[in-house]
């Protein structure tokens, strides 16, 4: 039986080391899809240290997997300690890895793509969501916002390619044709895109 019990602790030690989790609102909108999807199948790029996919774990249906994908060996030994600490080996897996050396190789369709890692690569990420979806999928994307810089006029030099990287990814998934898609304006903000 899984023991969902430790991921308060795991949500504390992630606050505290400034490890980016999904926030409350955030996760609380998704569950609400996953309790109405009953996914199956689940692909998660940015795995951190496990936060969102145990969350998600829960909303699986029978016999359902998620796989996730990490480029920090460090993220990943944390998140495998976790995910065996909650007891839900057999539902999560981990791949160590660049997400786009890894994504060429997967070809299964996923009911849910859940995009949370790094902001400047979000096209890329979102081409292989399309690719590895089915009609009905919902593809996710968390902090599409980025601290609000993205709704206003910011244009400092530091932030301004991952700003704008991140407005061309908005434009283009709200004009895709093969998807209904909308930007949900809570947390650091989500689009939230079904596949028609």
């Amino acid at each position: 039986m899984p023991n969902y019990e430790y991921l308060k602790e795991i949500e504390e030690y992630g606050r505290k080391n400034k490890i980016p989790i999904l926030l409350d609102e955030s996760l609380e909108y998704i569950e609400i899809i996953l309790k109405e999807k009953k996914p199956k199948r689940i692909l998660e790029i940015g795995t951190a240290i496990g936060f969102s996919a145990l969350c998600f774990s829960k909303y699986l249906a029978e016999g359902g997997r998620i796989d996730t994908i990490e480029i920090e060996s460090l993220r990943v030994e944390q998140a495998e300690a976790n995910i065996e600490k909650v007891g839900v080996q057999d539902k999560i897996r981990v791949m160590e890895g660049d997400a786009l050396d890894i994504l060429p190789y997967l070809n299964e369709k996923y009911d849910i793509v859940f995009i949370d890692a790094a902001k400047g690569k979000y096209n890329e990420f979102f081409e292989h969501a399309i690719r590895l979806t089915k009609s009905g999928s919902i593809i996710i994307a968390d902090n599409v916002l980025y601290k609000g810089y993205v709704l206003s006029d910011y244009n400092k030099h530091k932030q301004r390619t991952a700003v704008n990287k991140l407005r061309s990814f908005i434009d283009m998934v709200l004009n895709h044709p093969d998807l209904d898609a909308r930007l949900v304006e809570i947390g650091d903000g989500l689009i939230v895109a079904e596949v028609k």
